[in-house]
């Protein structure tokens, strides 16, 4: 989209889009609801009407916390690849999420912790931790801050705390039930007690994210351009860091580890919006939540009468495109 009043269409069909797929995700599932069911249950509720109970108690709060976390991991995919310049970067690929789900099986099987707040600071306390290590070793040598190297970093990191977590599991297998649907990423039994505690702190990203769009467009310029146009490099850097902390550990918080909507989202963006993070933002946190609330409407619908995991959906949706940038990316070079 080349002019500004067409990002703006562009974003309002985006909006009615958004809407028509929570409408969608209350209405579908093991139970199809009906519109008018649907309608009395948001307006008028009455509890002795099985529907209109499964809608307030399970299909609405599925709904919220699906587009709350979509938006969350496509915001911080976008901020990631802009502070890295590198393409592949989400916090799936750089081992985010997978310090988060270390950090929160090691609270859940070890100390018998289950308070969503207590698991909040877990998760991001352990997203913190990875993203510095993840950027300290990126950053070694001359050149600074290398794209490949902080991929060869985060996908190290990947298989550290994928081989912690599992060492956990092995060591108190006690505990394994209690995360091991968890772990492969699910919204399934979550209810509004789960994102409410979250949600100050995914709004806090949001708004910081939005706010940091103009310097990220400079920043993806290069550390040394941004630098001779007066940017603050390193507090811009932190600030964003901070935002991915935030954005991709209350979400694993809430689901769990996630993968590749970081990675999908961000390049349909860009396409749609161009790379100006002002419009570019704004189109992810959009299409993120669209597309985690159709994956996980897909998720239900698959194998009834159960239901696959929402985390397995967007891997089977992310891993071809995936492969697509990276061949695209080694092409470049």
């Amino acid at each position: 989209m080349g002019s500004t009043a067409n990002k703006w269409i562009g974003l309002i069909l985006g909006v009615l889009l958004l809407a028509a797929s929570m409408l969608i995700s209350i209405r579908f599932g093991f139970t199809v609801i009906g519109w008018n069911e649907i309608k009395a249950a948001l307006w008028n509720y009455d509890e002795a009407s099985m529907e209109q109970v499964v809608v307030r108690t399970a299909r609405l709060p599925r709904t919220l916390i699906a587009a709350s976390i979509g938006a969350s991991l496509a915001v911080a995919g976008a901020i990631m690849q802009a502070v890295t310049r590198n393409p592949l970067a989400s916090p799936s690929v750089l081992g985010i999420n997978a310090g988060a789900s270390f950090a929160i099986v090691l609270a859940i099987t070890f100390l018998g912790i289950s308070d969503i707040n207590i698991l909040l600071w877990m998760s991001l306390a352990g997203s913190g931790i990875t993203a510095v290590i993840v950027y300290i070793l990126g950053s070694i040598g001359r050149e600074g801050l290398s794209p490949l190297r902080i991929i060869l970093a985060g996908c190290a990191l990947i298989a550290l705390f994928s081989s912690g977590t599992q060492g956990l599991l092995v060591l108190n297998q006690s505990g394994l039930q209690d995360v091991i649907f968890w772990l492969t990423g699910s919204i399934a039994s979550r209810d509004l007690d789960t994102l409410i505690p979250v949600f100050p702190y995914l709004c806090f990203g949001w708004i910081a994210a939005f706010l940091l769009a103009g310097q990220l467009n400079i920043l993806v310029l290069g550390e040394n351009t941004a630098k001779n146009l007066g940017q603050k490099v390193v507090y811009i850097q932190l600030a964003a860091g901070v935002v991915v902390v935030l954005l991709a550990g209350g979400s694993v918080a809430i689901a769990g580890p996630i993968g590749l909507v970081g990675i999908i989202v961000p390049y349909l963006s860009k396409y749609l919006a161009g790379r100006d993070h002002r419009w570019m933002l704004p189109y992810c946190a959009i299409i993120g939540a669209i597309l985690l609330l159709l994956a996980d409407v897909a998720a239900r619908l698959i194998i009834l009468p159960e239901e696959v995991p929402v985390g397995i959906m967007t891997a089977a949706i992310g891993a071809p495109f995936f492969i697509y940038l990276a061949r695209k990316e080694l092409r470049r070079e």
